[in-house]
């Protein structure tokens, strides 16, 4: 093996091993060696890189790198939420086909391709390495636009945390769910949140 786990990316996938001249065999070799630990189906960390602060989103993001973190999975990150997900939550591109990833568990959504990419930002989920995640604006109104499906309490309640914060932006958050088309129902939410 002309190969050593230190001239690989802390965090790579069976594509990039072969890039680098690892043969499949001898990539398996270090995984059951412990050298390696296969954080998703092909996607590989090196045993002694410091921990990821979030695993999961970190696999999910080299599986489906088009994806964006979204919903729960978001407000989570955000700490917009108490709940923990069951299943990291994407969003992909309507016109898109959707990933098929069995571990770690996964829930995907569908969003328009028009307004996909609105209110992307990033977040470090292991040093150095980043994500993309929805804005905590569009985190928010994403689960408002989603509450028969997540629940109505959660919606309501991201809101209000999002709402006490003392960096919310009550008027980000309207024009964003203007240019998503939920202007009417989001800022009616905001006002019954503010009264309270």
């Amino acid at each position: 093996m002309a190969v050593e786990v230190s001239e690989l990316p802390l965090t790579f996938t069976t594509r990039t091993a072969r890039e680098f001249g690892l043969h499949p065999r001898d990539l398996y070799r270090l995984r059951d060696d412990g050298d390696l630990v296969e954080l998703s189906r092909g996607v590989f960390r090196q045993a002694d890189a410091a921990a990821p602060h979030w695993p999961d989103l970190l696999a999910v993001a080299y599986r489906a790198p088009a994806a964006v973190v979204c919903c729960v999975s978001a407000l989570a990150v955000h700490d917009l939420t108490d709940e923990i997900p069951s299943a990291v939550q994407l969003a992909v591109r309507r016109s898109s086909r959707p990933p098929r990833i069995d571990h770690p568990p996964t829930e995907v959504f569908r969003f328009a391709d028009a307004t996909f990419e609105l209110g992307v930002s990033a977040v470090e989920v292991a040093p150095g390495e980043s994500v993309r995640v929805y804005g905590r604006e569009r985190t928010v109104i994403d689960v408002m636009r989603l509450r028969h499906r997540l629940g109505e309490p959660l919606a309501l309640g991201a809101l209000r945390r999002y709402l006490r914060r003392g960096d919310a932006r009550p008027g980000q958050l309207l024009a964003l769910a203007r240019d998503l088309g939920v202007f009417g129902p989001v800022r009616a939410a905001v006002d019954v949140a503010s009264a309270e």
